[in-house]
């Protein structure tokens, strides 16, 4: 059984003035989230991710179309106690400190109060927030709220953890951080679907990907066959010694040369025709510095169907 099962889901929001065409959020979206895994949701602002998770949280109908998690209906009772959530804009009670503020949910979920002072010690370890535990939420910048608030994602231990923008104002430090618990919940077994438009954060710690555009999955897999989908690989080669715009060959074969100098740098649309480029760099004197291929990524596959779908 799919931990996310969402099939030709839609959503319209109707307008408030007469007249005017109501907006499609989502346009029969259909997409699959196994156990165990983490699966990241990327496409640009506006493309429906929020609605898709609060559709998933129950906070929000569809228009048509199923939504279930862990096996039952969208917004269901019986998941809430597995599921964990962060919004993209979580509201937080700014007199609370981030000790009282998880231990308001830990109560809410139903803990002992045993539990609830182990688990808040251990989560603000887990999100590194430990030296600020006693602090008022109001003295937090955005990056400290956004750890605390995945804190209280996980406060009850859920199975599915629902994520909405959680690196939105992080620094590279918290980034990691957050990347490091996503990992340690698939080690666990759990599963973690979460929204993005940070795509080296996608490509880092994903298992599958799907991109959503204008309500629809425009791109879905896992991340290594995403970046080589019907893409050939680029190859950029370094050398030195001698001019190399100047030979008609190499100008037929690469898609750019810079010259600068007796130093070229030559980039090639794939790699069949590097020895022979190579071949040309010797025959000319040439001495070759480097040969570096480059790889498909995750922000080809979001750009291009954007561009082609605007």
């Amino acid at each position: 059984m799919d931990a996310i099962r969402i099939d030709n889901l839609r959503k319209e929001f109707k307008p408030s003035w007469p007249g005017r065409t109501p907006v499609q959020a989502l346009d029969g979206l259909t997409l699959s989230v196994e156990r165990g895994e983490i699966y990241g949701f990327l496409g640009p602002n506006g493309s429906g991710k929020t609605t898709t998770l609060k559709i998933l949280m129950g906070l929000m109908t569809a228009s048509s179309g199923r939504a279930e998690v862990l096996g039952h209906p969208a917004g269901h009772v019986e998941t809430r106690r597995q599921v964990g959530f962060l919004p993209e804009s979580p509201y937080f009670y700014t007199y609370l400190t981030a000790q009282e503020f998880l231990q308001f949910y830990g109560q809410l979920a139903g803990l002992s109060r045993a539990k609830i002072a182990s688990r808040v010690q251990e989560l603000l370890e887990i999100v590194g927030m430990q030296h600020a535990g006693a602090r008022q939420l109001r003295t937090f910048s955005k990056g400290m709220l956004q750890r605390v608030g995945l804190a209280q994602a996980l406060i009850h231990d859920p199975q599915l953890v629902v994520l909405d923008e959680p690196m939105s104002g992080l620094d590279p430090v918290g980034r990691k951080q957050i990347r490091d618990v996503i990992l340690s919940l698939r080690d666990q077994g759990k599963t973690v679907f979460f929204s993005s438009h940070i795509i080296p954060d996608v490509e880092m710690i994903c298992d599958r990907v799907g991109v959503i555009l204008k309500g629809r999955i425009v791109a879905e897999g896992r991340v290594d066959e995403l970046m080589t989908r019907g893409r050939n690989h680029s190859i950029e080669i370094m050398c030195e010694g001698f001019v190399s715009d100047r030979i008609p060959e190499l100008r037929e074969m690469a898609t750019r040369i810079l010259q600068q100098g007796l130093r070229s740098l030559i980039v090639l649309p794939d790699s069949t025709s590097v020895d022979k480029t190579i071949g040309i760099i010797r025959d000319h004197g040439g001495r070759l510095i480097s040969v570096i291929p480059h790889k498909g990524s995750l922000e080809d596959l979001f750009v291009t169907p954007t561009n082609q779908r605007d």
